[in-house]
């Protein structure tokens, strides 16, 4: 694989005062049905998408039609990195219950919820969290499903399941590359490599999907369920629900070490991003640049301001510093 760090550009900085005290380097490309519209930094550098690739994960599930008669919160839940707040669980365990099976059957592992009243509630009575509390239990709930349609064995987060290679077909096909291989996610399932070029295409694919085949159908229900529930997506406070709730029918979706993605069905574009040094800080800031930039995005309102344009303030209030785009970026 190549070195990430090849051609990587400066994307955001940090000031306090007048001094430049952090700089985040990464990846950025803008896509449409043809190719490349924009890229800063290399559009060839190959990452790890982690989470933002969840709607391509999901693919199989809805083309095999194993998902076909899913309702479009749950098509949101199989897309999801959610807080692990009542709303997510209680969805996952209805989901699971549904397909006759329970937590046990899923493989993602346990995790402590993010969401502060779910794990207030789990301190509060003792309660131990659970695999339904994981970030990705929606995403596994739907590999489950397609699992129980291909009759495959219980281990299906391992490469050579019938699900993973269901995933990793639909994967190259739709980035348009052959993968170069896999690392494993936190939720244990493979996450297959790919450029931020390729990932961008794959989200333009989403972006100009229109109904007409059997993927391309799955790619607009994925998508609309999304936009439609982005509280199922991750959860109060998170930059996709917060940012996905003030804009019109795009879908985002942030994924770990600081990967984030769009779909501009309107606009008919796909957007990828990758900040080098895994800073959610600066993967939230590049992706309201951007989308403020292709119009998607009023850079006024304060869900963009809060990732791109508010002071930085000392516990006092104090004006400290700011976080801004580095030059020639956007």
């Amino acid at each position: 694989m190549t070195d990430v760090a090849a051609g990587a550009v400066p994307l955001v900085d940090v000031w306090r005062g007048d001094l430049l005290e952090s700089r985040h380097l990464g990846h950025a490309v803008i896509c449409d049905a043809r190719g490349v519209v924009e890229a800063w930094g290399n559009p060839g550098a190959v990452i790890y998408p982690r989470s933002s690739c969840k709607m391509i994960q999901a693919l199989p599930l809805l083309e095999s039609g194993a998902g076909a008669a899913l309702p479009a919160r749950r098509l949101a839940l199989a897309c999801a990195s959610h807080n692990g707040a009542a709303i997510h669980v209680d969805a996952v365990r209805d989901w699971l219950a549904d397909m006759g099976l329970g937590e046990e059957d899923l493989r993602c592992g346990t995790q402590v919820p993010d969401d502060p009243e779910e794990h207030k509630r789990l301190l509060c009575t003792g309660d131990a969290a659970c695999q339904v509390h994981n970030n990705c239990s929606g995403k596994h709930s739907g590999f489950l499903m397609l699992n129980k349609h291909l009759g495959g064995g219980p281990e299906y987060t391992e490469p050579g399941h019938p699900v993973q290679k269901a995933v990793k077909a639909a994967f190259e096909e739709v980035t348009g590359e052959d993968s170069p291989g896999y690392g494993i996610d936190g939720c244990s399932a493979p996450n297959f490599a790919t450029s931020v070029g390729g990932l961008a295409r794959a989200m333009a694919r989403f972006a100009t999907a229109n109904g007409s085949d059997a993927r391309s159908r799955a790619m607009v229900a994925l998508r609309e369920g999304m936009v439609a529930h982005p509280e199922m997506v991750a959860g109060e406070g998170r930059a996709c629900t917060e940012l996905m709730r003030v804009m019109d029918g795009v879908a985002v979706k942030t994924g770990a070490e600081a990967v984030f993605v769009a779909i501009l069905p309107k606009q008919g574009l796909g957007v990828a991003l990758k900040v080098l040094d895994g800073g959610t800080r600066a993967s939230e800031a590049a992706i309201t640049a951007l989308l403020s930039r292709l119009g998607a995005l009023d850079p006024a309102h304060p869900m963009a301001m809060k990732r791109l344009g508010d002071p930085l303030r000392s516990r006092r209030g104090i004006l400290a510093g700011a976080v801004k785009l580095a030059p020639g970026f956007c």
